[in-house]
């Protein structure tokens, strides 16, 4: 990826030389930055403002019985992870974030679900738990369905966009509201959906070779 932008950057450079605008792109270089400096700020009010209310509801209990709530559905969508197991309850946590549209602070949450999930694997190879074994440094099942479940990410308010569309100008910010709740749930469902058939397959497949 780094390469790609140098290649970028410098085939812009030498296409404005010949051209005769290179003023025009130091120009333009100096005021993106100013603007991505003006946009991180804004952001960062945005994302501190929303981190400190889902730290607040962590503490007074709401995220824990959310988690509960949910835990049927994580039940069937993963199914491998026992139960009780510490990483649903990050797992609830990193999916009611982004429901909320707040990606960044979906991030600690997914950390911590996949350290989990690698702690569960681990158990898995030493023959603490039942399950397939992978060898180390390969992704286990659960990792790839919350993976993808994670980029899917249904948002009933996508913060994000909304502050962005807010900096940029827009006469209605929140209008990218309904676009966003039928996109990420459809979404959703594609991804809830592929990650059932695949372990449908895989358990298919294990009681041929058995």
């Amino acid at each position: 990826m780094n390469y790609l932008w140098a290649f970028m950057i410098l085939v812009g450079v030498v296409y404005a030389a010949f051209q005769g605008t290179l003023p025009d792109v130091t120009n333009a270089a100096l005021n993106s930055a100013k603007e991505a400096v003006t946009l991180c700020i804004t952001m960062m009010g945005v994302m501190s403002f929303w981190v400190g209310l889902m730290r607040i509801a962590e503490k007074s209990g709401m995220i824990a019985g959310l988690s509960r709530r949910l835990g049927p559905f994580l039940r069937f969508l993963f199914p491998g992870i026992p139960k009780g197991h510490p990483a649903y309850e990050h797992i609830a946590t990193n999916i009611i974030a982004n429901v909320l549209g707040l990606g960044w602070a979906a991030t600690p949450a997914g950390l911590k679900a996949m350290e989990e999930l690698a702690k569960l694997e681990e158990d898995r190879r030493k023959g603490f738990l039942p399950g397939p074994v992978r060898k180390p440094g390969i992704a286990s099942n659960e990792m790839c369905t919350f993976l993808i479940f994670n980029i899917s990410s249904l948002q009933l308010i996508p913060v994000n966009m909304i502050a962005y569309r807010s900096q940029y100008g827009s006469v209605n910010p929140a209008a990218i509201v309904g676009p966003a709740i039928v996109a990420t749930s459809a979404s959703t469902l594609a991804a809830v959906v592929y990650c059932k058939v695949r372990d449908r397959r895989r358990v298919s497949q294990n009681h041929q070779i058995s």
